[in-house]
């Protein structure tokens, strides 16, 4: 065996560890930095423009692909559903409730994005489908009730836990409608466009906002902070991610989600800014749990292989 592709699985295995690590450090990070100064809308604005520059400047690098006029006004949809509603709730969900209880919730993409599939792409419900929806929701349902009967931010707010649970329902949503761009254009071109319509379209709101925010009073620890969220939680893991999704199998990459709410727990309860209770353990295990029995779940192409092969 050639040693380059020997070691293709290795670096795959990496770079989602990777990508997952950033995401789950994002969490307190970016609770931090919105806590000492970078307030929530223009983290959200940062890592809109900030995405779409870094993205102009990684697709400069690599083949350029034409993209038709009316793809690229698609992709302002898609901007609008897979950046401004799963970034925007996600940033401003995780100024009001626990970093832990946001990346807990972050694991339940698959959940929604099984929900959202059958729905739109006729994808077939199993049982066992179904009952990983029943009890990764009763995780979802416990942890929000949880946060509604919490006097302590640490240990979540509800209005933030429904933020970030929208936040993925909207993400969700991008990827069952944008499927077939997702499948046609490489990863470079959809977020460069992606980002830049994002961009676009929250200038008019969240520039005057920026323009009144009192920049010089930020120290430097919180710029620090919210360039760790741009560069690393929003750049890099993505670019990380896709090269891992290029390699290993849908159902591989999607276990890794499970190191986000590790790390994000462990780093909040050493910083003193979560308190981690029985209750979002119960909600985790069933989460876990749930998203589990999804991504174990055969898809659509699966049961049609199968049917060709009797």
């Amino acid at each position: 065996m050639n040693m380059d592709n020997s070691k293709r699985p290795l670096l795959a295995h990496a770079c989602i560890l990777s990508a997952n690590i950033c995401w789950g450090l994002m969490s307190p990070i970016g609770k931090d930095a919105m806590l000492n100064g970078v307030d929530n809308l223009n983290l959200v604005f940062m890592r809109a423009l900030g995405g779409a520059l870094f993205f102009w400047i990684v697709s400069l690098f690599v083949k350029r692909e034409h993209v038709p006029l009316k793809d690229i006004f698609a992709f302002c949809g898609a901007g609008l559903l897979g950046l401004i509603g799963n970034q925007c709730c996600f940033t401003i969900g995780l100024s009001i409730t626990s970093p832990s209880n946001a990346s807990i919730v972050t694991t339940s993409l698959p959940i929604f994005a099984m929900i959202l599939s059958a729905i739109i792409l006729k994808e077939p419900i199993t049982g066992r489908k179904a009952l990983g929806v029943c009890i990764g929701c009763s995780g979802a349902l416990i942890l929000i009730l949880g946060s509604a009967v919490a006097h302590d931010s640490r240990v979540g707010d509800i209005r933030g836990d429904l933020m970030c649970i929208f936040a993925q329902l909207s993400f969700a949503l991008y990827l069952a409608l944008y499927r077939d761009y997702l499948r046609r254009y490489s990863p470079i071109t959809v977020s460069k466009w992606m980002f830049t319509w994002a961009a676009l379209l929250m200038s008019p709101f969240l520039v005057p906002h920026a323009a009144q925010t009192p920049w010089h009073a930020v120290p430097a620890k919180a710029w620090a902070e919210a360039g760790f969220v741009v560069l690393f939680g929003t750049c890099v893991a993505y670019l990380l991610m896709q090269k891992a999704q290029s390699i290993l199998r849908p159902t591989v990459v999607s276990v890794y989600n499970y190191v986000q709410p590790v790390v994000s727990v462990s780093v909040s309860l050493a910083c003193g800014m979560c308190v981690f209770t029985w209750k979002q353990a119960l909600a985790v295990a069933l989460v876990f749990s749930g998203v589990w029995l999804v991504i174990k779940s055969k898809s659509r192409r699966d049961v049609e292989a199968e049917a060709r092969k009797q």
